[in-house]
């Protein structure tokens, strides 16, 4: 059964949630998992391609759109529709989109990030409440202070 993970962040941006997202990705990568970024909208997945590559300078998280040609030879996809299935199969699942794809029960672990923006807690409540109802262990990670330093 998919293992859900609620990371909660203390801040209120959008930036503070997509730079911990980077983070979040890049050790998921070290990690040697398959992954899938899952972005509210094409604006947001084109905003974190640009930041997985600047997010550190010491960071090298190969990926791509999942749009792209080179979505079949990296380890981390980016996108905002429907999960395209070319190439081994993602493993985690980074789900930034404010609702829950029909398709998240294809992963083995599914992240999903909260600051303490209303709409953000709005959204990602109901996500904590459907995947409980539907039985799926969720464990919530409350991350205190700045969430510049490294994550999981």
């Amino acid at each position: 059964m998919t293992q859900v993970d609620f990371y909660i962040l203390p801040d209120t941006t959008l930036e503070a949630r997509l730079d911990f997202a980077c983070r979040l990705a890049e050790t998921i990568y070290r990690k040697g998992f398959r992954l899938h970024l899952h972005a509210e909208d094409e604006a947001m997945a084109r905003e974190l391609d640009e930041r997985l590559w600047t997010f550190r300078a010491d960071a090298y998280v190969p990926h791509a759109l999942s749009t792209s040609e080179a979505a079949k030879s990296v380890s981390v996809t980016i996108g905002w529709q429907d999960l395209p299935m070319t190439g081994e199969p993602p493993q985690a699942l980074l789900n930034l989109h404010p609702g829950i794809p029909e398709w998240f029960s294809r992963f083995e672990r599914v992240a999903e990030i909260i600051n303490q923006h209303q709409d953000v807690l709005t959204a990602k409540r109901l996500c904590w409440q459907t995947y409980r109802k539907r039985g799926y262990p969720v464990t919530p990670h409350h991350l205190k202070g700045q969430t510049r330093g490294h994550a999981g």
